[in-house]
């Protein structure tokens, strides 16, 4: 038997083993070492402060700086189903560069309505623009500040404008980001 085995079931500072009547518990922070009781945690809190800082801070930056297992582009903003492929049925919001399902905003629409509220955006609550050039501020505030997805929507009208070359430094700094 291992060390580690010995570890999981027998208590770290009184060495009882977990048996019917005995329920080890999990140190909370690092889930290194079990006890018996509050007073045994107590009585080996010292020992066992440094390990499990140095534990609880792996768990932490593990939980951090995980990758997610699938790309979330596709999906809606706020209720996570898949974005439908006819780009009629979703919209993307200026203000937040955020991709919005069509049933999430009819949902806000309701919402809106019923409380008498001006249009805002279902995400982030910012009043929504009704003029091109409160929409072409909101997307410059978001591309300066480095949104991929706002420097591509500058792309996109830079290509139909015909400046292909501005277009493509947008989409290429976009991809970089």
């Amino acid at each position: 038997m291992s060390e580690d085995n010995e570890t999981d079931t027998c208590c770290a500072s009184c060495g009882i083993a977990e048996i019917d009547d005995v329920k080890l518990k999990g140190c909370d922070d690092c889930d290194l070492v079990r006890y018996c009781s509050d007073a045994c945690q107590q009585n080996r809190k010292s020992q066992h402060e440094e390990d499990c800082k140095k534990r609880a801070a792996e768990l932490r930056d593990e939980l951090l700086f995980k990758q997610p297992e699938s790309r979330h582009d596709d999906e809606c903003s706020i209720c996570c189903l898949p974005l439908s492929l006819d780009v009629k049925k979703s919209g993307m919001y200026m203000c937040c560069s955020k991709i919005i399902c069509g049933g999430c905003v009819y949902a806000n629409e309701i919402r809106e309505d019923d409380a008498s509220m001006v249009r805002s955006c279902p995400f982030c609550r910012e009043a929504v623009c009704n003029t091109k050039e409160g929409r072409d501020r909101q997307n410059t505030k978001r591309a300066v500040a480095n949104d991929p997805v706002a420097l591509r929507e500058k792309g996109i009208i830079k290509r139909e404008m015909g400046d292909c070359s501005v277009a493509f430094e947008y989409f290429t700094k976009a991809a970089e980001l």
